[in-house]
């Protein structure tokens, strides 16, 4: 008899971002391979992960859970005795914490390790709270998630986690949302981003330095600036007050354009990533790498540096390079020189994107549920 689970979505932010991507992804999975499922989550969430997972049951928790500290000491007691009301055979905590005390077992899924490898990208408050979280978490959970095996590498070689508690369970893609865009949708977005025709190259997400914008902004300029017809750089997603990142946005010439539009709408992504002509992923760390398998799907030729689970997503079907401006410059000119080579990629990471998928990433969930439990025997 498949365990009945409490699915903990309560740190969920606003802005929804990977943890949002990887709830709403997962729980109908989980729903659809027809896993008894609780889930906790914050009010205004309600509604809607009824409607993603309406096999689940979903119950709101306290108002106040969408301010972390009233969510992290909900966390330790309310999470466990509601576990406990609906008679949940496991607790799922999705966001490295979990409660120090529980009657039932808990899997806790750990995304990436990058702040025990790469502190200097975090500030003090939240590495602090990340490696807490993670250690704690190592200690008293029943089993580990995590989304590609670089992380789970990382886990076992840096904190000395045991593999055999690890299982590895790839993010899936939402094909309705994340598909080779038709031409009106690509020239919607160009005339929304203002740029009448010209050629762009893309990226998505946090604007880090943990993403490495410093040093692909100052790559973008070397490639762009020996171009007769240089493209413009669209960094989409989340704004930034880092100077290191503000400084090099300061250096771009005159003659170039650089556009920070801020999140896209979710049905302006296709259009935004199938429609340009390089996106750009030259992380420095990752954990698994939503935005580079999201623009695999949109068919475009993605260029990422070799950095922990990148590789694992993008296989054959991507370009690389090192960190450092000079190497982004170079392989960036010579995709945007090559219009074979880049159509040759996109057909390529359209067909790998196919690989993962929601269902395949919920059967792993559900056999770690099981084995968290005792249900069955752990993987060797």
């Amino acid at each position: 008899m498949a365990p009945r689970v409490l699915v903990d979505a309560t740190a969920v932010p606003a802005d929804r971002g990977g943890l949002g991507r990887y709830i709403d992804g997962l729980l109908p999975a989980l729903s659809e391979a027809g896993a008894d499922l609780g889930i906790a989550c914050q009010r205004a969430d309600a509604d809607r992960l009824s409607r993603l997972a309406p096999t689940a049951t979903v119950l709101p928790a306290p108002s106040n859970v969408n301010h972390r500290p009233e969510r992290l000491a909900w966390e330790q007691e309310g999470l466990p005795t509601l576990a406990e009301q609906i008679g949940a055979d496991v607790i799922h905590c999705p966001f490295y914490t979990m409660p120090a005390s529980s009657s039932v077992p808990v899997v806790v899924t750990i995304h990436d390790a990058s702040v025990f490898h790469n502190p200097e990208f975090y500030d003090d408050e939240r590495a602090e709270f990340y490696r807490r979280a993670t250690r704690s978490s190592l200690e008293l959970a029943a089993r580990f998630i995590v989304p590609s095996r670089a992380t789970r590498d990382e886990l076992v070689r840096m904190l000395d986690a045991d593999p055999a508690k690890v299982d590895v369970a790839y993010h899936g893609i939402d094909t309705a949302v994340f598909h080779p865009p038709t031409e009106l949708e690509a020239e919607r977005v160009v005339q929304r981003l203002g740029l009448h025709g010209q050629a762009y190259v893309g990226s998505l997400g946090e604007m880090s330095r943990r993403k490495n914008i410093p040093e692909l902004i100052r790559g973008w300029v070397i490639a762009a600036s020996k171009m007769s017809e240089p493209p413009a750089l669209v960094l989409a997603g989340s704004s930034t007050a880092d100077p290191v990142i503000l400084d090099a946005v300061a250096e771009v010439p005159a003659g170039l354009r650089l556009i920070r539009p801020g999140f896209l709408r979710a049905a302006d992504l296709p259009g935004f990533m199938g429609g340009a002509t390089v996106m750009a992923f030259p992380s420095r760390s990752e954990g698994f790498g939503f935005p580079t398998l999201e623009a695999m799907a949109c068919g475009a030729a993605v260029l990422i540096a070799r950095a922990l689970s990148l590789p694992e997503v993008g296989g054959e079907a991507a370009a690389y390079t090192e960190p450092d401006a000079d190497c982004i410059a170079r392989n960036l000119q010579r995709l945007l020189e090559d219009p074979e080579r880049r159509r040759s990629l996109s057909e390529a990471a359209h067909e790998r994107s196919k690989l993962f998928s929601w269902s395949s990433s919920a059967q792993v969930h559900l056999e770690t549920y099981a084995r968290a439990t005792g249900a069955v025997a752990p993987s060797s």
